[in-house]
Order: structure tokens, then C-alpha cells, then sequence
């Protein structure tokens, strides 16, 4: 294996972004002897917004996610999510 470039110091978050748009990560780093990280406090980020449902379906997503014991915000997540899924394996 070739010897390893060494990483240079940058000042800022967007000297950082610009450096590796343009490096390949493999010419200073040796992935093979890489470790998992764990970040146990880490929580990925979300933006609340404003959705508009019938009072009916609304309900019914509330009878369901009482039934399941979990909040009904987490429901419509667990749904949004697995329906993305579907729809992207169908795009690739």
C-alpha cells in the first residue's frame, strides 16, 4: 500500500467540505483499519411541519396507534417510512 497523504488542517466546515469534494478519503485514511463508532446520544434530527389529514382518518390513525401503545406521530412515521421504502425499490 502507497504511503498515506497526511490530512491538512482547515479553518472552517466549508474549507472541509470543498477539500473532499476534490480528495479521495482513501489517499489519507486506512479504512481497513477502521473501527465502529457508536454515538449512543445521538439522535437524528427532525423538522416538525404542518400536515392537514380528515378528522376521520386522523382518528382512525389514533384508535390504531392507541392500540399499538405508541404515539400517533410515531405511527405516521413508521407508515411515511415503509411506503417510501416500497416506492424507491421500485425506482431503482
Amino acid at each position: 500500500m502507497n504511503k498515506l497523504k497526511k490530512t491538512p488542517v482547515l479553518k472552517s466546515e466549508d474549507e472541509v467540505s470543498k477539500f473532499w469534494e476534490h480528495h479521495d478519503s482513501t489517499d489519507y485514511v486506512d479504512w481497513s483499519k477502521g473501527k465502529k463508532a457508536v454515538f449512543p446520544n445521538l439522535r437524528p434530527t427532525s423538522k416538525p411541519i404542518s400536515i392537514r389529514f380528515p378528522v376521520s382518518l386522523l382518528n382512525r390513525i389514533k384508535y390504531l396507534a392507541n392500540m399499538r401503545d405508541i404515539p400517533y406521530q410515531v405511527l405516521i412515521k413508521i407508515f411515511v417510512n415503509k411506503e417510501l421504502e416500497k416506492e424507491l425499490k421500485i425506482i431503482k
